[in-house]
């Protein structure tokens, strides 16, 4: 599913498509493992190949010119059981984006269509959006944009701690300490680099949320991960476009740029990016 990539491109805005992982070709996965190796430490591409290979499909984000793939999140969907139930749930792995694109909101826009077509094919039951958080961006691209999520900074949902329990047990159990509420994959595993997404005590301040993720995941630094989840009703599908509508590329971006500070940026102007 594409959007209208002539409109984008015309108004010089990165444009959005989902795509199955048998259908990505070699190009597109080396330039996505391109961009991600820029982040973090322990990388090497059969890793990053095998991992892929794994799942459902992946949201591309493209320059609006060269339609080179400047950014990626990656999907693999299926169910986990609570109390003896089975779920419907769709799990987010690695998201990253250029720097430059920050502010942009393609992949919202990816995620929200293809969140409606999975609604579609689940219509008559809640559906789970679930994800690991290396970093504070992660997270807030669920904060930001769910209203039933956990865990939350106010302490709402809490009847969804079991289900992130109960997912982490059945698919990452000799990872999972229940007790922290963290994954710990050990030390091969890929951390973002230090200088990347840095969390200021400016930023912790200012925004609660981030000040939140910091407090649940205080060694997110060594690579450990804060397991997420968030709800999927038709009701917040309906909150949620009503949301989307209501902020714009340019203000996000105006935003984003507002934040950069010279001392984050990495080495030369080839490298300077940063985790979406």
């Amino acid at each position: 599913m594409i959007e209208f990539k002539i409109l984008r491109r015309l108004n010089n805005e990165p444009y959005s498509e989902y795509k199955l992982a048998a259908d990505i070709s070699v190009y597109e996965l080396k330039r996505m493992y391109s961009v991600y190796k820029k982040y973090y430490a322990n990388t090497e591409y059969e890793i990053f190949e095998k991992d892929f290979m794994q799942k459902t499909g992946v949201f591309l984000i493209r320059d609006p010119k060269s339609k080179e793939v400047v950014g990626f999140s990656t999907v693999l969907e299926r169910d986990f059981i609570v109390d003896g139930k089975a779920y419907h749930a769709f799990f987010s792995g690695d998201t990253i984006i250029e720097q430059q694109y920050w502010g942009s909101r393609a992949l919202q826009r990816a995620m929200y269509r293809y969140i409606i077509t999975y609604k579609i094919r689940h219509p008559f039951a809640p559906c789970y959006w679930i994800l690991i958080s290396k970093g504070f961006k992660t997270y807030l691209l669920l904060a930001n944009n769910y209203y039933s999520y956990f865990p939350h900074y106010g302490e709402k949902h809490q009847r969804l701690e079991k289900y992130i329990n109960s997912y982490c047990e059945q698919y990452f159990s000799e990872y999972f300490d229940q007790n922290s509420g963290l994954l710990n994959f050990g030390e091969e595993y890929q951390p973002l680099k230090a200088d990347v997404a840095p969390i200021t005590n400016e930023m912790r301040e200012k925004n609660v949320k981030i000040a939140f993720f910091e407090d649940m995941n205080p060694t997110w630094g060594d690579g450990t991960e804060l397991p997420c989840i968030g709800e999927l009703t038709w009701l917040d599908l309906y909150r949620y476009v009503q949301r989307f509508l209501s902020k714009s590329d340019s203000k996000g971006k105006r935003d984003s740029l507002k934040k950069i500070k010279p001392a984050l940026h990495i080495e030369s102007a080839n490298t300077n990016s940063k985790v979406a």
